[in-house]
């Protein structure tokens, strides 16, 4: 399913700004440090696209959405090609609510950003309906946002690599598995890997249908950056692969764990920084 094409009508449209207009004057007080945190719903949302046009699709993405998410309240995370997939374009959309949620992605989808570029996006695009909704697994463990890439001071723009390991968690046994995970996330930790979140299925009605989600959880996935292939290849591969037959043994996996190399593309606040 490709993304929705529709339009509002006025009544709903002006209906969405008042809702928005709310939003914004709730949160003004803030500074704009908590503009950028405690951003408690995520969208792991991993696209494939035809082949030869990821790189092309890259640079349209980066080129006019992530302001504009970041206008309405949401925020792009990180962007990456997927490693040893060609076709793999993975993004990671955040929001402060469920509700901010709704209300961001309607602003969005039926706003005139998207409308202007969504069919060069869509004709790019064979699947996008792969998406995690997901929360941090604890307040803390969220993601935290980092700052835009400088385009003067980081003209080769966003470095290092960033894994997302993906457990299918079987049901309610979620936050069981995750005490005992932890000591493998701390053996990550203990060779370099910086953590950059902890996240699990947020399990809640899809409040913005037109976009699907997945609903096959519950998945926990743990997050970390990289400075570089030597760290990722002699540091931490070996670690993680001791690591798979202890997570199996808890018995709490619905199937082997998925490791996924996330390359940062170009413009993506998810990255290496020193």
């Amino acid at each position: 399913m490709r993304f929705l094409t529709g339009l509002l009508t006025v009544s709903a449209l002006c209906s969405l700004i008042l809702t928005q207009t709310s939003l914004t004057d709730r949160k003004a007080p803030l500074e704009h440090n908590q503009h950028m945190s405690d951003f408690q719903v995520f969208e792991f949302r991993r696209y494939a696209i035809k082949a030869g046009e990821r790189e092309h699709f890259a640079q349209y993405f980066e080129s006019y959405f992530p302001e504009a998410f970041q206008q309405l309240g949401a925020i792009a995370a990180g962007s990456f090609f997927e490693r040893g997939n060609q076709f793999g374009f993975t993004w990671i959309r955040g929001f402060h609510t469920m509700e901010d949620r709704a209300v961001a992605n309607a602003a969005f989808y039926y706003g005139p950003v998207w409308k202007e570029h969504k069919k060069t996006l869509n004709d790019l695009m064979t699947d996008s309906d792969n998406v995690l909704l997901l929360r941090p697994l604890s307040p803390e463990q969220g993601i935290d946002i980092l700052p835009a890439v400088d385009p003067v001071t980081e003209t080769n723009g966003a470095q290092g690599i960033v894994v997302a390991q993906i457990f299918a968690v079987k049901a309610n046994s979620v936050e069981t598995f995750a005490k005992e995970a932890e000591a493998t996330f701390a053996s990550y930790r203990a060779v370099g890997a910086r953590e950059a979140g902890v996240l699990v299925t947020l399990d809640v009605t899809n409040n913005f249908p037109q976009l699907p989600i997945r609903t096959d959880g519950p998945y926990l996935v743990w997050l970390g950056i990289f400075r570089d292939n030597k760290m990722l290849e002699k540091e931490f591969a070996p670690v993680a692969e001791r690591s798979l037959s202890s997570l199996s043994a808890t018995g709490l996996l619905r199937a082997a764990p998925e490791l996924v190399i996330l390359d940062p593309t170009h413009r993506s606040r998810l990255r290496w920084l020193h």
